[in-house]
């Protein structure tokens, strides 16, 4: 596998501010071959099956407040701020991959997604974002309305790519 996306993945998790360790992971984890640690994501690429998972692994981290960030470790439980994240994250990595240039079904790849890979790519092509509304009220991003009234873009371009708040 060329390492050449994983590692333009990686120089702009960089440049954002997510903190990416490579390394030799230890045990199960959720995603193979990576794990949050304390607000960092390691990346143990011999383990690695699906590189686009990266993304959205960094997803999780950038969307979370920053108190909150630096806790994150592990498996995320199952709460309402973890389900909301979810949905965020969703709209987060897709924003990535445009920005990128990455075809989105490298991170919404058919092994992952419930299934629902296919569909999740084809609501975000024709501009069904699910996850928009909580990274707009995140401050991350602009929806088309608001966009126009502030003579800004709108999503998928960000504001930033860490939330601040």
């Amino acid at each position: 596998m060329s390492t050449a996306p994983i590692d333009n993945i990686i120089r702009f998790l960089g440049s954002v501010g997510i903190k990416v360790i490579i390394r030799p992971i230890n045990g199960h984890t959720f995603l193979p071959g990576l794990q949050l640690e304390d607000g960092k994501l390691i990346i143990d690429t011999e383990k690695l099956l699906y590189p686009g998972d990266i993304l959205h692994e960094a997803g999780h981290l950038a969307t979370m407040p920053p108190e909150l960030r630096k806790t994150m470790s592990d498996i995320l439980p199952n709460n309402d701020l973890n389900q909301g994240g979810e949905m965020m994250t969703l709209a987060w990595s897709y924003a990535a991959c445009i920005h990128l240039d990455i075809d989105p079904a490298f991170v919404f790849h058919t092994e992952g997604y419930k299934g629902e890979s296919e569909n999740i790519i084809q609501n975000f092509a024709e501009g069904r974002f699910v996850g928009l509304p909580l990274l707009q009220w995140a401050g991350m991003c602009y929806d088309e309305q608001k966009a126009r009234e502030l003579n800004k873009p709108p999503y998928p371009k960000m504001i930033r790519w860490l939330r601040e708040n």
